[in-house]
């Protein structure tokens, strides 16, 4: 056994390790469409506040309503569109999605996303309007960062700068809503363009 088959034995190996601790059918297109989603919600939202309400302190109780449904539909649409586009890849590769891997990608992800949800929850209810959109960039940020380590590393670059945007929001305070659209929205185009062209296409 030559030189080049120990380290074609080395890859192999390398590649099954992997797939036993990572989860890699994650769809980037998935991410490009959330993206899309988050873009078109962000607008209707926008719509709603400048025809509606004079600033977020004033947010009239119907229109405050509207807002929480746009949010839970494009939440909705985000998560169905990234499950089913990933039980297609996942197929296509051969892997389960139900394994080891996705179910430790799952708990790691949505323990950080769910507290940041009840948190954002807690701040409407108390009306700290301005600082909803930076607590969810937040936590969804380290949602991605915890669940990285079980999936495909671009999604710990997506996480990071999601919190940082999360961060910049709070200091520019009264644009928390732009942050938003450019986390949730163009860098999820972003990231999930490259993801595509990475892993998808192969």
């Amino acid at each position: 056994m030559n030189t080049q088959d120990y380290l074609q034995d080395i890859k192999e190996i390398k590649d099954l390790m992997n797939k036993s601790t990572q989860f890699i059918s994650l769809s980037g297109l998935s991410g490009v469409l959330a993206g899309i989603y988050a873009l078109v919600g962000a607008g209707y939202v926008y719509y709603l506040i400048e025809n509606h309400t004079e600033n977020y302190i004033t947010l009239e109780s119907s229109t405050f309503k509207l807002i929480l449904l746009t949010a839970m539909i494009v939440l909705l649409a985000s998560l169905f569109t990234s499950y089913v586009l990933t039980v297609k890849k996942a197929k296509k590769m051969g892997e389960e999605v139900w394994n080891a891997s996705s179910k430790r990608l799952l708990i790691n992800f949505f323990i950080p996303l769910i507290t940041g949800g009840i948190f954002a929850i807690l701040l409407l209810r108390n009306g700290y309007y301005g600082l909803v959109a930076p607590i969810t960039l937040i936590f969804y940020g380290l949602a991605c960062v915890n669940a990285s380590k079980y999936t495909l590393r671009d999604v710990r670059y997506l996480g990071i700068t999601e919190v940082i945007l999360g961060l910049m929001a709070v200091e520019f305070s009264g644009y928390g809503l732009y942050f938003w659209v450019i986390g949730f929205g163009i860098c999820h185009i972003i990231y999930g363009s490259v993801m595509y062209f990475k892993y998808d296409r192969k």
